[in-house]
C-alpha cells in the first residue's frame, strides 16, 4: 500500500508531499499504480525545480520513499505557479487512489 500526505497551506498552496510504501499491484516494473504515482511524483518535482521563486527540500532515503518540503518565496508568480501545480498533484494522485483503493491511499491536510 502507498501511502500519500499533501500539506497545504489557507490559501491552498503545496507546502508538503509524503509518500511511503510500494502499492503491490503487479511485480517489479508492471506495477501501474506504482508507476502513476511514482511519475507523479517526480514530474511535480522536475517541474517545480525550474520554477524560480521556490525553494524545494527532497529526500529520497530509498525506492518506495518519497519527501519533498516547498518554500514559497510569496512572489505572485510563483504562488500562481505553486498554487497550478500543488491541484495538478492532488488531483491526479485522488484520481489513482479512488480507482485503486487497495493499493493507494492519499490525505489531505489544510494547515493554519
Amino acid at each position: 500500500m502507498i501511502t500519500i500526505e499533501l500539506y497545504f497551506d489557507h490559501s491552498g498552496l503545496l507546502k508538503r508531499c509524503r509518500a511511503d510504501g510500494h502499492a503491490g499491484a503487479g511485480s517489479k516494473g508492471n506495477d501501474i499504480v506504482c508507476a502513476a504515482v511514482s511519475i507523479l511524483l517526480r514530474a511535480t518535482y522536475r517541474t517545480l525545480l525550474k520554477k524560480t521563486g521556490i525553494k524545494l527540500r527532497e529526500r529520497v532515503p530509498e525506492r518506495g520513499a518519497f519527501f519533498l518540503e516547498l518554500e514559497n518565496e510569496a512572489t505572485e508568480e510563483a504562488s500562481a505557479f505553486l498554487f497550478a501545480v500543488g491541484s495538478f498533484l492532488k488531483e491526479g494522485l485522488q484520481s489513482v487512489s479512488e480507482e485503486y483503493p487497495q493499493f493507494c491511499t492519499v490525505k489531505i491536510y489544510t494547515e493554519e
